[in-house]
């Protein structure tokens, strides 16, 4: 890598951004150009710079990440932005993905995440944390951890990437021997996962995968 990847981080506790910036000195590639205790100023404070990766808590004093967040979206402003939070509640989830945010990770996790997860996001990829990924993927199948269910859970884990391609071209109208000659696989492979497909989302035909698709705005990713 030519250049180093430039991250600014947000927490409100100074030993926690001494950790952080202990931790990303380890790699070669990252350089931390700055950090904020607060978001009251943290938008003012990374306009107009050159930076790749924001690491930002949601929990901070004067103006919260999600107010962060918000005036992000309203601003269009071009960098990738990681989540890093004690809570992992799928409501907060939701909003601060749909606010744009390119990451989300639990605080319980990023010691052994964070290089991963933003080398993802600058790659132009989205990162979750385990625990994460599982909250968002039970609501998009509609199961909930319950002892009543638990046989039918399904994790991101289950879903490998090559479903998820095939899913998308699905939704796409391809035929089986279209997604064959895509992605150079046979007609036969493509039909075993269309029928994992249809077992891992527990839908009953190729309408229910593309309902499912549509649902969840796979199509356009």
């Amino acid at each position: 890598m030519s250049e180093k990847i430039r991250i600014y981080l947000a927490d409100d506790h100074q030993i926690l951004i001494d950790g952080l910036i202990a931790v990303l000195k380890t790699n070669k590639n990252f350089e931390v150009v700055g950090y904020s205790l607060s978001g009251e100023n943290l938008v003012d404070e990374v306009t107009g710079k050159n930076i790749d990766i924001i690491l930002m808590d949601i929990n901070m004093p004067k103006k919260d990440g999600i107010e962060v967040l918000k005036e992000f979206h309203k601003n269009r402003f071009p960098c990738n932005v990681i989540v890093f939070s004690s809570f992992d509640d799928l409501k907060l989830i939701k909003e601060v993905l749909q606010l744009g945010a390119k990451g989300y990770l639990t605080k319980q996790s990023a010691g052994e995440n964070i290089i991963e997860a933003i080398n993802t996001v600058y790659n132009g990829e989205e990162y979750y944390s385990k625990s994460v990924r599982e909250k968002i993927f039970l609501s998009f199948t509609g199961n909930t951890k319950t002892e009543s269910n638990t046989y039918n859970l399904i994790t991101p884990e289950s879903i490998t990437d090559r479903e998820l391609e095939i899913l998308k071209l699905i939704s796409l109208e391809y035929s089986g021997k279209e997604i064959s000659e895509a992605l150079y696989i046979s007609v036969n492979t493509v039909e075993t996962h269309r029928k994992n497909l249809l077992k891992k989302l527990n839908v009953k035909s190729t309408v229910g995968l593309v309902k499912f698709a549509m649902k969840h705005n796979l199509i356009n990713q």
